[in-house]
């Protein structure tokens, strides 16, 4: 279905050649303009909805910042709509809170793949294929966070639809289920959980675009609940500079 004569995409409010085929992805429209600081000449292209985009240069190629909103439905979308346009390799920028206790706050997280505990990706793909990310994506982010000297940790993260299920599973009707499932995660090692890479990731590999992701992690409720160290940090530009370096070494 055409939504427009010109070709804009109904959502995000792009056409073909507002972005560059390199594109990180946000959650917070407000971290867009931060974001696209680091670009040279950047310029608002654009600010519908959940989604505000900027596109500049790094290292002489064409590249965009576009926000996605939270969680999966909205950040499907504009993944969708970007690749209708030409993008073909996105970074999520975003946080995360700490599953593992080895994840302190302040520590960068990478995702190698991420549990499909939400719902839009089961609208793409079946339970039993896997969310995982672009290995050449992944590999620019750990390069990138090596450095830039940052303390890391690369591997799952847990996507979930509900923010207060995972922080009060107690007041849910479903806290039996929540709180079994977080423990399995514990178990299998989560590094963290988030709220769009387990859709993001399905999604791309749908339409044969490379993403990975990347996070602050603000805080961690498991040290939390064991008396450990455990400061809450908002400061998201340890994550934005680690995805513009990766960006830049796979602009090559």
């Amino acid at each position: 279905m055409k939504y427009s004569q010109d070709g804009t995409q109904y959502h995000i409010g792009l056409k073909e050649g507002d972005v560059g085929e390199y594109v990180i992805l946000p959650g917070d429209p407000k971290r867009c303009q931060k974001i696209a600081e680091y670009f040279d000449d950047a310029k608002l292209i654009a600010d519908k909805r959940e989604y505000t985009t900027y596109t500049g240069y790094l290292n002489g190629v064409k590249v965009s910042v576009t926000s996605t909103g939270i969680g999966g439905p909205s950040a499907a979308i504009a993944l969708e709509e970007l690749v209708k346009i030409g993008a073909k390799t996105f970074i999520r920028v975003g946080t995360c809170g700490g599953i593992d206790v080895d994840v302190e706050s302040g520590d960068i997280v990478i995702a190698t793949g991420a549990v499909r505990m939400e719902g839009t990706s089961k609208e793409y793909a079946p339970v039993e294929f896997p969310a995982v990310a672009n290995i050449d994506v992944v590999n620019a982010l750990n390069s990138a966070v090596k450095n830039l000297g940052y303390k890391s940790h690369t591997g799952i993260v847990q996507c979930k639809d509900s923010f207060y299920g995972q922080h009060s599973p107690s007041i849910m009707p479903v806290s039996y289920e929540l709180t079994n499932k977080w423990e399995a995660w514990k178990r299998l090692g989560c590094l963290a959980s988030e709220m769009e890479s387990a859709a993001l990731f399905v999604v791309a590999s749908f339409l044969k675009v490379k993403i990975g992701s990347v996070f602050l992690t603000v805080a961690n409720q498991e040290r939390e609940k064991l008396g450990l160290n455990n400061p809450v940090v908002h400061d998201t530009d340890k994550a934005i500079k680690t995805a513009i370096e990766a960006l830049k070494i796979l602009i090559g």
